[in-house]
């Protein structure tokens, strides 16, 4: 299993995170993805013989969110 962590950029309604959480638990590899509010980090564990890390960046643009990893 492998870790990434992403940062995002305007990450102050929690709503979006949520929905964004959901869509990364949703999508097969995933095992734990967890957003922190306050500073825009994104910790994702993967199956990287699941999924992809450039995957996982897609879905991220896909949910509106701009990423800086």
């Amino acid at each position: 299993m492998k870790e990434m962590t992403v940062y995002l950029q305007e990450t102050t309604n929690a709503q979006p995170i949520e929905t964004l959480e959901s869509a990364l638990l949703n999508m097969n590899g995933i095992e734990r993805a967890l957003v922190d509010v306050s500073d825009g980090e994104v910790k994702i564990m993967y199956h990287e013989e699941q999924i992809t890390k450039e995957s996982v960046l897609e879905k991220i643009k896909e949910q509106g969110f701009h990423s800086v990893h």
